[in-house]
């Protein structure tokens, strides 16, 4: 149940509560008027009924009536002079006292108009406070929708934030919580965008830094003489290298400066050639498609993908093409019809748990490896950023039977020449 509808309930019962209230309270104070007016009216005319009766004048009074309520009778033979509404239908309404020792003079009317003048004031009260209620509801629930609505933006607002849109605003309407809630996620939004905006200018800058000395040194160990020691130098400069391209591809995905040139080729062939200059891969093609896209970038998730897999899981590691029927892509995230779709898996011991809560929720995380693994974490990450920069779905689990599976789907060309999704 969303703000809005409790709102609009909590409106409706207080103001039904309310609408009660009134109503007992405007009842009763009438009812005892009525019977107070009438009780004096009717003593009024018994006291002159008895002055004409004393006089030997005819009145509306009658001496020791038959019908007399026993409590009335009971009470004036003792000298007292009492009005009294008997219940019936329609009630009654009496006044006695007593005229001799043993005589009674009583008046009596029918207290039905009385009776009815309040059922109708009854009516009146249900309808007046039934309209009431439901207008007071109706603006409840127009409140309640409005704030719920401010709400639920406020909230959409936030999830995309934290998807990675950071531009993402709320925009603050009013004085209330809401407004505050809205201004301080703007404020967060916009305090975290200025630290990635560091984060990445820092890491751009010591990426560019570093890649002259860097070359240097390449250059360098071409000059040492061959032996042990210069090749444990060599490959070190190598993997430093790596790293550093590495670091400028994520701060080129990060300032979104990067560009996609596309063609038309076969996915199979794209996949072969990522796993070309890499051992102990196996390719199997189920079924082939073509695919409009930067066969660069998909190489390059590929060939990350793989070294990811043969670096920290276990032989064999194979790359799977195939097409996805229809049926399976109408079951999926977007339904946007049949993809290629290219798996990756090895046969170690799968993703680590709190590395695959991570990439099950937001994608891979530049530098967080699992805490059962080293490294710098940032193969999986180009991965999934060039994924989302061709507007592919990479997605990661662990294999049923065993070892970690990252699974590329990528939108089939269509006939004329351009892709059925993105």
């Amino acid at each position: 149940m969303n703000i809005g509808t409790k709102m609009a309930l909590a409106v409706a019962a207080a103001a039904m509560c309310v609408a009660s209230a009134v109503g007992l309270l405007v009842h009763h104070v009438t009812a005892a008027g009525q019977l107070a007016t009438a009780r004096s009216d009717l003593d009024r005319q018994l006291l002159a009924a008895a002055y004409d009766q004393a006089a030997g004048r005819k009145s509306a009074a009658r001496l020791d009536p038959p019908d007399l309520p026993a409590p009335v009778s009971g009470v004036v033979r003792r000298g007292v002079r009492v009005t009294y509404l008997q219940a019936g239908s329609p009630p009654v309404l009496w006044a006695a006292t007593r005229v001799s020792d043993r005589t009674v003079l009583a008046l009596s009317r029918s207290y039905a108009h009385e009776t009815d003048e309040l059922a109708t004031l009854d009516r009146t009260l249900v309808t007046t406070g039934s309209a009431a209620t439901v207008a007071v509801s109706l603006a409840g629930l127009a409140l309640g929708l409005r704030m719920g609505r401010r709400a639920t933006a406020a909230a959409g607002t936030a999830e995309r934030i934290a998807d990675g849109d950071l531009h993402a605003r709320i925009g603050p309407q009013g004085q209330d919580e809401i407004a505050r809630l809205a201004t301080s996620v703007n404020d967060m939004a916009e305090a975290l965008c200025a630290r990635l905006e560091a984060e990445r200018r820092v890491t751009a800058d010591i990426a560019h830094e570093l890649r002259t000395p860097v070359a240097a040194m390449v250059t360098a160990t071409g000059l040492l003489p061959p032996g042990p020691a210069t090749d444990l130098v060599a490959g070190g400069v190598h993997k430093l290298r790596g790293l550093v391209e590495d670091v400028l591809e994520v701060a080129r995905l990060d300032a979104q400066v990067a560009c996609v040139e596309t063609e038309t080729r076969q996915v199979s062939a794209m996949a072969r050639r990522a796993v070309a200059a890499l051992d102990g891969v196996e390719v199997r093609i189920v079924a082939d498609t073509l695919a409009e896209t930067d066969p660069r970038r998909v190489e390059r998730i590929l060939t990350n993908l793989v070294t990811n897999a043969l670096r920290h899981g276990a032989p064999p590691v194979t790359v799977e093409v195939n097409v996805e029927t229809e049926a399976e892509a109408a079951a999926g995230t977007d339904g946007a019809g049949a993809r290629a779709v290219v798996r990756v898996r090895d046969h170690g011991p799968g993703f680590p748990s709190d590395l695959l809560a991570v990439v099950s929720t937001s994608g891979p995380q530049r530098f967080r490896t699992s805490s059962e693994s080293a490294g710098t974490g940032l193969g999986l990450t180009i991965a999934a950023g060039q994924a989302r920069l061709l507007g592919a779905r990479l997605t990661f689990r662990n294999h049923p039977a065993g070892g970690a599976e990252a699974t590329l789907r990528l939108d089939p060309a269509s006939p004329d020449g351009r892709t059925s999704g993105h």
